[in-house]
């Protein structure tokens, strides 16, 4: 379910060293299946501990991880990263925000997966996201953006050249193609 780097769980361990006896982490995640979100983490005293907590081991603690957030935890990693700026613990949990879908889920599904979980994170970082309003009889995926990507100069090379690229690429044989269905205006929330 989750992967904690060496580096990490020896952050864990140094930190926890401080804390009260038998004290664990938690990872969670807070509005869990949906665009809001928000993974963390934070110290689990044996007195916060629930029935329903589902307990993974590591090396010299445990994390406990809640019934509601782990299907929303696949596959997160936990890591220590060393920079020039400093230290820092990154958890990535790219199904917090739709819980990740089966192979032979139906095709829109597995669309809406891709949006949450891999293009709509790269959009955030420009204040937009987009949505599949539908899929056509023929195979092409109607998109609507929004946010900072409504009224974007670039919005046409991002939907080409990264969207449907990426698109065509892993839904090859059942997807066709991408259409904008978005009235772009250009306005003070585009990204420039």
């Amino acid at each position: 379910m989750i992967t904690i780097s060496e580096a990490a769980q020896a952050h864990f361990v140094k930190l926890l060293a401080d804390q009260p006896e038998g004290t664990n982490i938690r990872v969670f995640v807070i509005s869990p299946g949906t665009p809001q979100a928000e993974c963390g983490v934070s110290y689990c005293p044996p007195d916060a501990v629930e029935d329903d907590d589902t307990e993974i081991e590591f090396n010299g603690f445990s994390a406990m991880v809640d019934e509601k957030s782990a299907p929303f935890l696949e596959d997160a990693t936990i890591d220590f990263v060393t920079d020039q700026l400093g230290s820092q613990l990154t958890l990535k949990a790219p199904n917090a925000k739709m819980r990740k879908v089966a192979d032979d889920a139906p095709l829109n599904e597995r669309i809406e997966y891709m949006i949450q979980s891999e293009i709509n994170p790269q959009l955030a970082s420009h204040g937009g996201h987009i949505m599949l309003v539908e899929v056509t009889e023929d195979g092409v995926a109607v998109l609507q953006f929004g946010g900072g990507c409504n009224g974007c100069s670039m919005v046409d090379v991002t939907l080409k050249d990264g969207i449907e690229t990426q698109m065509l690429e892993r839904f090859s044989g059942e997807l066709t193609g991408v259409r904008d269905i978005t009235d772009h205006q250009h306005g003070d929330h585009s990204y420039q």
